[in-house]
């Protein structure tokens, strides 16, 4: 039964939307340790009184993320769990976007779109398989779903 590619194609496809899910909320739950981990060794109440202390953690937290995605793409990884991984630092690009554009929805909503042409377009010129597109399309219209529908980060 699996040796059937369409049986393995949405095999595939589910464990994408399932496991990136898990994975989604394990990253965000990285980041709110981290931003604690960081409170930790700083006094008063920084995140009211320095303006420029979340996005420094953010900054810090998508660095973190850079160095982690670029260690599991240079992996001998399968396809399929780096498109599941891939999940995370779409996600992390995506709502980014959201944060610092939200005073300018029409603004955020560009540049995500924007960003999403930009990697489907890399994705074709390198040649690379279907379930990165899927990724992509699918964490860029389930935040875009998110953001639609008033949900908020």
């Amino acid at each position: 039964m699996f040796k059937n590619p369409i049986v393995k194609n949405i095999l595939s496809a589910v464990a994408v939307a399932g496991l990136g899910f898990v994975l989604l909320n394990i990253a965000f739950i990285f980041y709110a340790l981290l931003v604690r981990f960081i409170l930790l060794f700083v006094p008063a109440n920084p995140e009211m009184d320095y303006f420029w202390f979340p996005p420094a953690t953010h900054a810090l937290f998508m660095a973190v993320i850079g160095l982690i995605s670029w260690l599991v793409f240079r992996s001998k990884l399968g396809m399929l769990y780096k498109a599941i991984y891939m999940t995370a630092p779409l996600a992390v690009v995506f709502v980014t976007l959201g944060m610092f554009l939200y005073r300018w929805p029409v603004l955020a909503y560009l540049f995500g779109s924007l960003f999403t042409v930009g990697v489907l377009y890399f994705f074709y010129r390198t040649k690379q398989p279907w379930l990165y597109y899927y990724t992509v399309i699918l964490v860029g219209l389930a935040l875009a779903i998110f953001s639609l529908l008033g949900g908020e980060i």
